[in-house]
């Protein structure tokens, strides 16, 4: 027997990039989408932006979520 899409046992695992200044605001975001079940996933970025004068960070965070078939219009924020 093989797993469905929506089987209990496998997972759907989605996959987001935060990005934004180098602010508390960013922080914010990162520790809101932990507090949510999201997890870090590798290492933070940073850039600098010359045109606005400022830093960018990112940062990308994983969920597996139960019994959701992946959808390409499907808002990943919501999981």
């Amino acid at each position: 027997m093989t797993d469905s899409p929506l089987s209990p046992s496998k997972p759907l695992t989605i996959y987001r990039f935060l990005t934004g200044p180098d602010d508390a605001s960013f922080c914010h975001r990162v520790t809101e989408a932990l507090s949510k079940g999201w997890s870090l996933y590798g290492s933070p970025s940073l850039t600098f932006d010359a045109a606005q004068g400022r830093s960018i960070c990112g940062q990308a965070i994983t969920k597996d979520v139960f019994g959701v078939a992946y959808d390409k219009d499907m808002k990943l924020g919501e999981q």
